[in-house]
């Protein structure tokens, strides 16, 4: 099975943010509605056009993008 690039950035969509291929949904959003406390299914159903691996994708890409030598200033943060 070939591997698909399921995580993209164009300047043209959602001012350069990452997306899901072939749609504007953005990185962010999935991990917003997931901090929020929304599960995958809830996510899936308001999304149609998102699969799990999708979600998956888009966890698997702010895992990578953090583990990257960046320093990034962090206010409190309230939980």
């Amino acid at each position: 099975m070939e591997d698909r690039v399921l995580i993209i950035s164009d300047p043209l969509v959602m001012m350069g943010k990452p997306i899901v291929a072939g749609t504007r949904i953005t990185v962010e959003l999935i991990l917003e509605k997931l901090a929020a406390g929304e599960t995958s299914a809830q996510i899936l159903a308001s999304h149609p056009r998102l699969t799990p691996v999708a979600i998956s994708a888009a966890l698997d890409f702010a895992k990578e993008t953090l583990r990257a030598d960046t320093v990034y200033p962090v206010a409190a943060v309230s939980v």
